[in-house]
């Protein structure tokens, strides 16, 4: 099939080629509602389709980013890379995703592929392990944002939860309703994993807020193939917990697991709250109470944040974003 070319729209528009160029580009500022109609009209009836390889070419830009997330399987994860999606999809630009499973390996292989690609920037969930070449990128003004981690020694502009208030949130919200011993379930700790440290500081330091001893014992974390077994040993101990704080979505099926498999009813036996408004939150029996992160308000001002950094080329003075945690109380505390 021919290819149509920008010279035939602009003939058949009755316009100049430089005017169907802005037209593509989104560059209205002097084009009247009537040429823009002539020019859509005719692409329609002609079925151009721009060639992005050429354009990005001619601009020197792929008009794609790529967006690294530590572990596809998270709510966040998703809903992030929607809002990410539909922010570019706004701007003209593609999104590549990559799943990197916290693995330093897998990322590292993600960077360098989208490096050769010529994408035009990048948005990771980092697993801090690839911290020089993240550097090489800073050093060579390449287009970086972070979300939900934060990794020592590399400045780069940051949005992630308010994780320690999140903890507060939940704590406190047991101990008004009366529950004396509350747990917390993570998956394993790194110096890396951000969100999962600040999560378990913050239900510690809101424990010695209210002058509550931090029982080592109700503080579970572990690889998620070990959550049962760890489970099962915090609820055999004489004084179990009466509430629970999952950290996130993967816990919190654990979580749901256990009681399941054990008949435990939420809350009379057990009271659940978790971070992250998974999809059956509210239809679930007992309805879950959760702490809601704002994953497309995070994920639009990451995109918007990226784009700025392509647009104008300048890294400036890179910022930490933190963002407020709601709690959404229900039925199961």
């Amino acid at each position: 099939m021919k290819r149509i070319t920008i010279a035939e729209v602009a003939k058949h528009a009755e316009v100049s080629k430089s005017t169907v160029s802005q037209y593509l580009n989104q560059r209205y500022d002097y084009m009247g509602e009537k040429t823009k109609e002539r020019i859509k009209k005719a692409i329609d009836e002609l079925g151009y389709s721009p060639n992005i390889m050429a354009r990005g070419l001619k601009q020197k830009s792929s008009t794609t980013i790529g967006v690294i997330v530590a572990n596809i399987l998270h709510v966040f994860s998703t809903q992030v890379i929607r809002a990410i999606e539909d922010f570019c999809n706004e701007k003209g630009f593609h999104v590549i995703v990559c799943n990197a499973d916290d693995d330093p390996a897998k990322e590292k292989k993600y960077i360098e592929m989208l490096w050769a690609k010529q994408v035009d920037g990048i948005i990771a969930f980092p697993t801090g392990g690839n911290v020089d070449l993240f550097k090489k990128l800073i050093d060579a003004q390449y287009p970086v944002v972070f979300i939900d981690r934060i990794v020592p020694g590399i400045s780069i502009n940051t949005l992630l939860l308010d994780n320690e208030k999140a903890s507060l949130l939940a704590v406190e919200e047991f101990m008004e309703r009366g529950y004396e011993r509350i747990g917390i379930i993570s998956p394993p700790l790194g110096r890396n994993l951000t969100p999962r440290v600040e999560r378990v500081e913050g239900y510690k330091k809101a424990l010695e807020k209210h002058n509550r001893p931090v029982n080592p014992k109700y503080i579970i974390s572990g690889e998620i193939n070990d959550m049962q077994a760890k489970i099962e040993n915090m609820m055999k101990l004489p004084d179990p917990p009466d509430a629970i704080f999952a950290v996130n979505d993967r816990t919190l099926f654990e979580v749901l697991a256990y009681t399941k498999k054990y008949r435990i009813r939420i809350p009379e036996d057990l009271a659940l709250i978790n971070i992250d408004d998974v999809s059956f939150a509210s239809i679930y029996s007992p309805a879950l109470s959760t702490i809601i992160q704002p994953a497309f308000e995070m994920g639009n001002k990451a995109a918007e944040i990226l784009i700025n950094l392509i647009i104008d080329k300048d890294n400036g003075d890179t910022e930490i974003y933190r963002f407020e945690p709601q709690l959404i109380v229900r039925e199961s505390c």
